[in-house]
């Protein structure tokens, strides 16, 4: 039997040995942090306050802004503290912790981007029957079937994850995650890898080829339109949409299908920070900026609360 050292904790990569570095970086961060609250939070008020936008497509968009809002609280202030205090360690408790919620989040909003897709491709290829697909009871039940798909498919990596032996502790990277866990382990992480890749192909890749499915359906329909004003207003809604989605795939998709053999550690953390961080910062500014909706309810409300 092989004789391995049970670690109970872990090191996490520091953004940087110099003090003016990592105070930048915690700043930094911290804004980007309190924006991408402030804005999706401004999403949830919106579009709670106006009934104008109390529709299936701003349920989903509601749900995907809290959802964003906790998903970048798992990592970016544990990293701005971290930074400021020059401090890197993480027990495994929370390293556990700190995977299951990185995973379930971005899961959850994988299944979120798909249903939203579907609702679109509802509205607008199939109006008539809208009302009664996308009825509220069928939101909410496709609601609480993507939060429960995100804590079985997180329960599962996580637990298949940390019940591999570790002979190192220092992970390259600013937060846990699997793939840079799988690269400390003692044993053969191979059959981990391929379980990994398959259910992210069934989970990531099936999503994918639904959204794309769901716009080119979308996009044939509106181009048939026979007025310009109907195909702007359709693409205002979907256009939005398909960028959340190809930051987040894209980035995502090369993290964590890549073989944990395979080393670059700095582009990782790249790219990580767009999957974790960039979405939930540019979902805000991206659908506010595009949506004449959204746009004409803040003016409104701002309108009520200073007359």
């Amino acid at each position: 039997m092989p004789n391995y050292t049970i670690v109970m904790e872990f090191l996490l990569m520091g953004f940087s040995d110099v003090w003016e570095l990592r105070v930048l970086h915690a700043v930094s961060f911290s804004l980007m942090y309190f924006m991408t609250l402030i804005g999706n939070f401004l999403i949830v008020i919106v579009t709670t306050l106006d009934k104008s936008l109390h529709t299936h497509m701003y349920f989903f968009l509601r749900n995907l802004s809290i959802l964003d809002a906790c998903y970048i609280s798992v990592m970016v202030p544990n990293s701005c503290v971290n930074s400021l205090l020059d401090s890197s360690m993480i027990s495994k408790a929370g390293c556990v912790t700190q995977v299951f919620l990185v995973v379930f989040f971005a899961c959850v909003e994988m299944l979120f981007l798909t249903i939203m897709a579907h609702d679109r491709y509802v509205a607008i290829c199939q109006p008539l029957h809208y009302p009664v697909i996308m009825n509220p009871q069928a939101c909410v039940q496709m609601t609480l079937a993507s939060i429960l798909s995100g804590l079985v498919y997180s329960g599962f990596h996580t637990g298949i994850t940390f019940t591999l032996p570790f002979c190192q502790s220092n992970i390259h990277q600013v937060f846990c995650d699997i793939p840079s866990l799988l690269k400390l382990s003692c044993s053969d992480t191979f059959s981990n890898e391929i379980i990994s890749l398959a259910s992210a192909l069934v989970i990531g890749g099936g999503s994918f080829v639904f959204i794309i499915r769901s716009y080119i359906h979308i996009f044939s329909t509106v181009l048939r339109f026979p007025s310009g004003t109907d195909r702007a207003k359709a693409f205002s809604t979907c256009i939005p949409h398909i960028l959340v989605v190809s930051v987040f795939l894209s980035s995502s998709f090369y993290v964590y299908l890549r073989p944990s053999a395979i080393s670059a550690t700095i582009q990782d953390m790249v790219l990580s920070v767009f999957y974790s961080v960039i979405p939930p910062l540019f979902n805000p500014i991206i659908y506010t900026l595009r949506n004449e909706q959204i746009k004409y309810a803040i003016r409104k409300i701002i309108k009520k609360k200073i007359f």
